[in-house]
């Protein structure tokens, strides 16, 4: 099977992820919701319409109200993926260090040993073990071409480890996007939240006339809740989107100083 037609597959699947692990995460935040948060024990006598009981946290969380589900399946869609992505991108970084790989690589191509790269790329297993190899095999290529001059060669090695390049980022940055829009979207959901249990107080002091009490603290909470609640996953996000991008960023660079040594070494060696 192709590379180019294996990343397809790949991205297919990729896409079922996400979409499966969206609804899973709705479903299973609305059931949490209603039957754990929402649990009769967790309130004042056993009515949910009741306040929460002094050491119940999870009826005063269930007092947030509608949003709450939403908050929870976002912060359940934040865990999930910072998962899947740990895994993929410490898969693609392969097995050796970059910097032990990058010393090796150069090693063996100041000696001209190609055959050697290859094999040592078989054993980085990784992101950066596969874009060398892919840069190698034209190398070897266009090494015994004389139909080329060095220029023709030197761009066809580096249009090669640019190919290889662009078939392996979209691998690492998949489902990155959704962490990101989480982050951003977190607060303002929360705050969908804040303004909705506000204006639940606001109600209950217009219709009574007066302060009440239950009505007014009701709304408070829901108010307070959401925005905690919000604030906390985007912050996740923030943190798991920045920790990942970085990673991603440095596997580039150590890719693109791969692919410098490669080049360098082929002008050296073809002068």
């Amino acid at each position: 099977m192709s590379k180019p037609v294996q990343q397809k597959q790949e991205s297919g699947s990729g896409s079922m992820f996400a979409s499966l692990a969206i609804i899973i995460a709705l479903v299973i935040s609305v059931l949490i919701y209603i039957f754990v948060l929402g649990n009769p024990n967790n309130f004042e006598g056993g009515n949910s319409a009741n306040h929460p009981l002094p050491d119940s946290i999870f009826g005063l969380l269930y007092k947030g109200g509608v949003i709450v589900p939403i908050l929870m399946s976002l912060l359940i869609l934040v865990v999930t993926f910072s998962i899947e992505r740990f895994m993929t991108i410490n898969k693609a970084s392969g097995k050796i260090a970059s910097h032990a790989f990058l010393s090796k690589i150069r090693s063996l191509l100041s000696t001209g040993n190609v055959d050697a790269v290859s094999q040592e790329c078989d054993r980085q297993q990784g992101s950066l073990g596969a874009v060398v190899k892919s840069a190698m095999g034209t190398y070897k290529e266009v090494g015994s071409d004389a139909t080329l001059d060095k220029e023709q060669k030197i761009v066809a090695i580096q249009k090669s480890i640019e190919e290889a390049t662009e078939l392996e980022l979209p691998m690492l940055q998949r489902n990155l996007v959704i962490i990101s829009t989480i982050a951003s979207i977190g607060t303002l959901i929360a705050l969908l939240g804040t303004v909705l249990g506000m204006i639940k107080s606001f109600r209950a002091m217009a219709t009574a006339g007066a302060a009440d009490s239950v009505a007014l603290s009701a709304g408070i909470s829901e108010a307070l809740i959401n925005t905690a609640f919000g604030i906390g996953t985007s912050a996740l996000a923030i943190i798991v989107y920045n920790y990942f991008t970085t990673k991603i960023d440095s596997l580039t660079y150590s890719i693109d100083e791969a692919g410098f040594s490669i080049v360098s070494s082929f002008a050296q060696s073809h002068k």
